[in-house]
């Protein structure tokens, strides 16, 4: 469950790094306890706060890569659209399911958060 949940930071982190043109933090996946990885997700979140939107210019059309790609690339749009979101949501998901496995009573409102009801 951990590796999913680092992935699904990384994944976080580095598609608004890539997007924006900045260095993303480096975390070095030794988290073992809950309290390492609730500080991992903070750190991220931290991080994704910092960014405006101005820092975004141009970015659906920024060339996106990675070493394992073996130099191919997407624009930024295709990259959030087609690699970053889905990914985000699949290692969300199954740390979703690990946990309902495990007998943790999570559902659907936890996942969704609240909602911005309006009267």
């Amino acid at each position: 469950m951990i590796r999913q949940i680092q992935i699904t930071c990384d994944t976080a982190k580095l598609c608004a790094a890539r997007l924006s043109g900045k260095e993303a933090p480096v975390h070095d996946d030794n988290e073992v306890t809950l309290a390492d990885i609730k500080n991992r997700i903070e750190s991220v979140v931290s991080y994704l706060s910092s960014f405006k939107a101005d820092d975004f210019k141009g970015a659906e059309e920024r060339k996106i890569s990675q070493p394992r790609w073996e130099g191919k690339w997407m624009t930024g749009y295709d990259y959030a659209l087609h690699h970053a979101i889905p990914n985000f949501y699949f290692h969300t998901t199954t740390t979703y399911s690990i946990l309902r496995h495990n007998g943790v009573d999570v559902g659907k409102k936890d996942y969704l958060g609240e909602m911005p009801y309006k009267h």
